[in-house]
C-alpha cells in the first residue's frame, strides 16, 4: 500500500462511484479500478461491494476510510509544517482549545504568542470537546491543548489552571433573564435544556449538579460548539449551563445569571507524556500568564437586545 493508492481509495469511498472518483482525480477510470484491485489484493480483503449502479464500503473498507483519512491528513500537515520550518519558522505548535476557552483564553494567547514567540507558528483548533482533544493528543495530531479535565489516558500530562464557575444562559425574554442576583439551581427544574454531548466535562458536571439539586435536566438538543449552543439558547430552544468564560462568545440574544453554590469546571494545559516538542514549556508559561490576565478583566455586560438580531447582523 502506498499513499497514492490510499488517495485513490478515499476518492472512490467518498464518491461511491468509480467514474466520479476518476474525474475528481483527473485520471481515466480503468487505471483507477486497477489500482483499487491491487490495493485489495495487497491487503487480502475486499474494500468495496460493487454493483452496476454504485459502490458500497465493506466493514473493512469503512475502517480503511477512517484510518486513511487521518493518515493523509497527518501527511499533509507534516508537509505543511516542514515547509514552514524550511521557510524560517522556529517551530510549529498544534494547539487545541475546549469550548469556552476558545473565547476566554485563545484570542489573548495567540496575541501574546505572536509577541513572545515570533518565530513559532501556532496552528489553532478551537471549539473542541475534551474527548476529541484527548484523541488528538494521543494520535499526535495535537502537540498541546487547553481542556476541561478529567481525561481517560494516563499517557497525558495535565497542568491545572484556574477553573470556571458555571452560569445559566437564558433566552433574553425568559422569565429569569431580568433578575439581579444569583439563583438556586433548583429554580431551573422543569425547564428545557440544551447542552454539550454526553461525555464532555461540562455535561457530566451539569448532570451531577442538577441531580444534587433534586431534578434531572431535560435536554432537548445537543451541540459540540459553545457558539452553536448559545445560538440555540438565543433562539428560545432552552437554557444551558455554560462556563462563565462563555459570556465572551458572540452569540444570539442571551442573558446570564449566576448560580448559588455554582459548580465549577476545571481547566488545564495538556500534552502527551512522551512528547518531544521543545515548545510546550513556553506554551504552558504563556497560558498561565493569559489565564491570570483574563481573570482580572471586567465581565462583559449581558446583552439585552430588543430584536432577534443585533444591529448590523444578517
Amino acid at each position: 500500500m502506498d499513499l497514492r493508492q490510499m488517495r485513490y481509495f478515499v476518492a472512490v469511498a467518498e464518491e461511491r462511484h468509480f467514474g466520479r472518483a476518476a474525474e475528481r482525480l483527473h485520471m481515466a477510470q480503468p487505471p483507477l479500478s486497477q489500482q483499487i484491485k491491487q490495493l485489495e489484493a495487497s491487503l487480502g480483503t475486499k474494500l468495496f461491494e460493487r454493483t452496476t449502479r454504485r459502490v458500497d464500503l465493506t466493514d473493512a473498507g469503512q475502517l480503511m476510510l477512517e484510518r486513511a483519512r487521518q493518515i493523509l491528513a497527518d501527511v499533509d500537515a507534516l508537509g505543511h509544517d516542514v515547509k514552514e520550518i524550511g521557510d524560517g519558522a522556529a517551530g510549529v505548535l498544534r494547539v487545541g482549545f475546549v469550548g469556552s476557552a476558545t473565547y476566554r483564553v485563545m484570542p489573548a494567547l495567540v496575541q501574546l504568542a505572536r509577541r513572545e514567540l515570533p518565530g513559532v507558528r501556532l496552528h489553532v483548533m478551537g471549539e473542541m470537546l475534551t474527548p476529541q482533544i484527548e484523541q488528538g493528543l494521543l494520535e499526535n495530531r495535537l502537540d498541546a491543548a487547553v481542556l476541561r479535565p478529567p481525561v481517560q489516558s494516563s499517557d497525558l500530562v495535565l497542568d491545572t489552571l484556574e477553573g470556571d464557575s458555571l452560569v445559566v444562559a437564558l433566552p433574553a425574554h425568559h422569565r429569569l433573564a431580568t433578575g439581579g442576583g444569583p439563583i438556586p439551581l433548583s429554580e431551573l427544574a422543569g425547564e428545557e435544556f440544551v447542552g454539550y454531548p454526553q461525555g464532555s466535562a461540562v455535561s457530566t458536571i451539569t448532570s451531577e449538579a442538577c441531580r444534587a439539586a433534586g431534578f434531572r435536566p431535560r435536554v432537548v438538543q445537543q451541540a459540540t460548539e459553545t457558539s452553536t449552543l448559545l445560538a440555540f439558547v438565543g433562539a428560545g430552544m432552552g437554557l444551558a449551563l455554560v462556563p462563565d468564560g462563555a459570556r465572551r462568545a458572540a452569540a444570539s440574544p442571551v442573558a446570564y445569571r449566576e448560580l448559588i453554590g455554582a459548580p465549577t469546571v476545571g481547566l488545564a494545559v495538556a500534552w502527551k507524556r512522551d512528547s518531544r516538542s521543545t515548545l510546550i514549556s513556553s506554551f504552558r508559561s504563556l497560558v498561565h500568564r493569559v489565564v491570570d490576565e483574563v481573570r482580572d478583566l471586567p465581565r462583559h455586560s449581558d446583552p439585552t437586545p430588543t430584536s432577534p438580531h443585533p444591529r448590523g447582523a444578517k
